[in-house]
C-alpha cells in the first residue's frame, strides 16, 4: 500500500483527493497548520480515514520532521494562499506560503534516503498563463502572469519542472481549470450564483463577457489521480480542463434557467457590494486550455459534463440551504 501525504486537505480541492485516495486502498497522510477557528468536523466526512499531521509548509524544519516521520512515496501539494485579488493587497504573505512553502516540500523530499523513487505532484494554475495570444493555450505556452498570486505559482511551477533534471526529483506538475462543485464555501463564482438565486438575492456579474473553461471536482480529482498512478510523468506540466470556454454571463443564465429564476433580475457589469477589485490591468478576458497533452499521455479526459456538473451542485446547495 502506497502512502500518500496531501498539503491544503482541508482546501476544496484536497478534500475531494483525500476522500478519494481512500477509497482507492492508499495510506493518507495529511498536514494542516494549525488554527483554533477551522472547523474541522464539516469536513470529517472527507478525512474519516486520513492520518492528520500539524505542519507549517512555510517552516522549513516543520515540513522536513513531518516528510521524514511520514516517508511518503508520493506527495501532492495543493497547499497555498488562491484567492488572487487579495494578492494585490498582500503579496508578501504569498510569496512566503506559496513560493517558501512548496521549496519546503521539495527540498524536504530530497534528504529521503530514497527520493529517487519517491514523486511529487504540484498544483499549479491556469492563471499561469496569464493573457495569451493564443487560445486555447497549450502547456509550452511562455508563462506570462498577471497577479502577484499568479506569479508565486508560476515560479515554482517552473522550479519544480527544472528539479528532475537539476536534483534528480520526480516532478508533475498539474495546471487545472477553474472547478466547481463546492460543498463547504459559497464564494466561488459557480456556488455563489446558484446559492444567491436560491436565497432570492440579486446576482451580480461583475465580468460578464469574460470567457472560463469550467470543470466538475470529479474530473479535478481524477486528473490528479491519472497523474499519481502513471510511472513516466517526471518534468512534466499537464492542462486539465474541459477545454470549453463559456462566458460568465452564459453560466450565470444557464443556472437561472435550471433554477427558474428571472434572467432579468441578474447585474450584468457590476460586482456585489464591497467586492475586492483587482486592477483591471491584470484582468484575463479568456482563459480556455487545450488538453490533448493530459489525454494523450495520462488517459485522462472530463467525463461530467458542465449541465450534468451544475445539476450535481444545485442538487446539493438545495439539500443543503
Amino acid at each position: 500500500m502506497k502512502k500518500v501525504l496531501i498539503t491544503g486537505v482541508t482546501g476544496f480541492i484536497g478534500s475531494h483527493l483525500a476522500l478519494a485516495l481512500s477509497k482507492k486502498g492508499y495510506e493518507v497522510y495529511s498536514i494542516i497548520k494549525h488554527s483554533t477557528s477551522r472547523d474541522m468536523k464539516s469536513l470529517s466526512p472527507f478525512l474519516k480515514d486520513t492520518i492528520i499531521l500539524t505542519c507549517d509548509i512555510s517552516d522549513y524544519q516543520s515540513v522536513s520532521h513531518t516528510i521524514k516521520n511520514v516517508d511518503p512515496d508520493i506527495v501532492v501539494h495543493l497547499a497555498a494562499l488562491s484567492p488572487v485579488r487579495d494578492s494585490f493587497e498582500r503579496p508578501f504573505g504569498y510569496v512566503q506560503t506559496n513560493i517558501v512553502g512548496t521549496m519546503n516540500i521539495a527540498h524536504s523530499m530530497l534528504e529521503l534516503a530514497d527520493f529517487k523513487k519517491k514523486k511529487l505532484i504540484y498544483a499549479s494554475t491556469a492563471e499561469v498563463y496569464g493573457i495569451q495570444k493564443v487560445q486555447p493555450t497549450k502547456e509550452d505556452a511562455a508563462l506570462n502572469p498577471s497577479s502577484p498570486y499568479a506569479i508565486t505559482k508560476a515560479m515554482t511551477d517552473m522550479y519544480l519542472r527544472m528539479m528532475p533534471s537539476i536534483y534528480g526529483l520526480n516532478t508533475t506538475v498539474m495546471r487545472c481549470t477553474n472547478t466547481f462543485g463546492r460543498k463547504l464555501d459559497a464564494s466561488f463564482f459557480v456556488e455563489y450564483v446558484i446559492t444567491n438565486i436560491l436565497k432570492r438575492e440579486k446576482v451580480y456579474i461583475g465580468a460578464p463577457d469574460s470567457i472560463r473553461d469550467y470543470m466538475y471536482i470529479d474530473d479535478h480529482v481524477n486528473a490528479y489521480i491519472k497523474a499519481i498512478e502513471h510511472p513516466e510523468v517526471s518534468g512534466e506540466a499537464f492542462n486539465a480542463a474541459p477545454g470549453i470556454g463559456l462566458t460568465n454571463k452564459e453560466v450565470a443564465f444557464k443556472i437561472a434557467e435550471m433554477l427558474g429564476y428571472d434572467k432579468k433580475k441578474i447585474v450584468l457589469g457590476k460586482y456585489p457590494p464591497n467586492y475586492p477589485i483587482r486592477p483591471l490591468e491584470s484582468d484575463q478576458p479568456f482563459i480556455v486550455l487545450d488538453n490533448t497533452k493530459i489525454k494523450k499521455m495520462l488517459g485522462w479526459k472530463p467525463e461530467i459534463k458542465f449541465e450534468e456538473g451544475l445539476k450535481k451542485t444545485i442538487d446539493y446547495w438545495k439539500s443543503k440551504m
